[in-house]
C-alpha cells in the first residue's frame, strides 16, 4: 500500500492509503459477514481510510440512514481497531424523517444539526474523535459563517479532526474557507466529489442541483486543487457503480460525443498494461499530478481484490498523457 498526507495542521492532519474503502452499503444491502470480510482484507492490505456518512443508506428500508455507521462501529469494536484507521463521516443529508430524503427534508447544517448529528455519528462508530467531518451537501437556508462557526467549534473541542466538503459549488467553498480563515477557525481541506476518468456533462439538472451538478469535480474544482496545494481531493464513483465493465449501467450525464474516445484509450492502455479498464481508471487518478484520494466501495473481496492490485499499477507517462488527451 501506498499512502499521502490530508490536511496540514500537524495536530489534525492524517497519513491515508491512496485508495479509500467506501461503506456506503455495509450493514444495509451488503450483509454484515461480508462487510466485515471486505473490511479485514482492505485492513489486512494496509488500507486505512474508510469513507461513510451518517444517511447511509436510508434509501435501503426508508429510514434516516445509520447502518453503515453503525456497522463499521461493530466492526471496530470486534476487531480491536483503535486510531490507526481513518474513518470520515459525512452529516447534512439525513432525511428529517423517516419516508423522505435529503433533496425534501435534509437536516442541513445548522450549528444545532451539525453538532447533534456529529454526537450521534461518534456513538455509533464509537469514536473520541471523528477523524474527518464533511459537509454533505448545500444549505442555503442557513448562513455559511453559522456553519463555518459550528465545524470550527467542535475542531477546538477535540472531538473532530479535519473537515471537508462534499457536492458544494466551488465559489461557497471558497466562501466557507475565507470566513473561516478571517476567524482563526480550521476551514475545509478535504474536497469530495464525483471524479473519474469520463468526462459527465455538468448541465444535467436534477432534484438536488436544479441548476446542473455541483457534484462533479469540474475544471473549476480541478483547478482550485492547482490552485490550492494544501487541499485533497477524494474522488468517489470512480469506477461508476461498475459501468466501465457494464455500459448499460452508464450514467446518462455520461451519454455524449466525447464518451467513446475516452473508453477507447482507457481500453488501448488496459491491453498495453494486462491490467483491467477499472485497475487502469484507478491508477490515472492515484498516480496524477494532482491529489487525488479514489474513493471505491464494493461488495466482495473479490471486487476489494481489483481495486488493491490497481495501487501498484505504474503508467508511463506517455500512456498518461494519451489517457489525459483523449476527447
Amino acid at each position: 500500500m501506498r499512502y499521502r498526507t490530508i490536511g496540514t495542521d500537524p495536530t489534525t492532519r492524517r497519513e491515508v492509503s491512496v485508495l479509500a474503502l467506501g461503506a456506503m452499503l455495509f450493514g444495509s444491502v451488503t450483509d454484515e459477514a461480508t462487510s466485515f470480510a471486505v473490511l479485514d482484507r482492505y485492513v489486512e492490505a494496509g488500507g486505512n481510510f474508510i469513507d461513510t456518512s451518517d444517511n447511509y443508506a436510508f434509501w435501503a428500508d426508508g429510514g434516516q440512514g445509520g447502518q453503515s455507521e453503525g456497522l463499521l462501529g461493530r466492526w471496530r469494536r470486534s476487531r480491536g481497531i483503535g486510531d490507526e484507521i481513518v474513518v470520515a463521516t459525512k452529516l447534512g443529508a439525513r432525511p428529517l424523517a423517516p419516508g423522505t430524503s435529503y433533496t425534501d427534508h435534509p437536516e442541513g447544517l445548522s450549528a444545532k444539526v451539525i453538532r447533534e448529528s456529529a454526537e450521534r455519528s461518534r456513538e455509533r462508530l464509537g469514536l473520541e474523535r471523528l477523524d474527518l467531518l464533511y459537509a454533505h451537501i448545500e444549505d442555503h437556508t442557513v448562513p455559511l459563517q453559522e456553519t463555518v462557526e459550528a465545524f470550527g467549534a467542535l475542531v477546538a473541542e477535540g472531538t473532530v479532526g479535519l473537515l471537508g466538503v462534499s457536492n458544494h459549488a466551488v465559489w461557497r467553498v471558497e466562501r466557507a474557507r475565507a470566513l473561516a480563515a478571517a476567524a482563526a477557525l480550521p476551514g475545509y481541506e478535504v474536497l469530495q466529489y464525483a471524479h473519474t476518468h469520463l468526462r459527465p456533462r455538468t448541465d444535467v439538472p436534477d432534484a438536488l442541483f436544479p441548476d446542473g451538478s455541483l457534484g462533479h469535480a469540474a475544471p473549476d474544482l480541478l483547478g482550485y486543487l492547482r490552485a490550492e496545494p494544501g487541499l485533497t481531493l477524494v474522488a468517489y464513483s470512480p469506477l461508476l457503480k461498475g459501468a466501465y465493465v457494464r455500459p448499460e449501467r452508464l450514467p446518462a450525464d455520461f451519454d455524449h460525443p466525447g464518451t467513446p474516445a475516452r473508453l477507447a484509450a482507457l481500453r488501448e492502455v488496459a491491453r498495453e498494461t494486462g491490467a483491467t479498464v477499472n485497475q487502469v481508471v484507478l491508477a490515472w487518478q492515484i498516480g496524477g499530478d494532482l491529489p487525488v484520494v479514489p474513493l471505491a466501495g464494493v461488495s466482495s473481496v473479490a471486487q476489494l481484490e481489483e481495486n488493491l492490485a490497481a495501487v501498484d499499477l505504474e503508467l508511463t507517462p506517455e500512456q498518461r498523457a494519451r489517457l489525459d488527451a483523449a476527447h
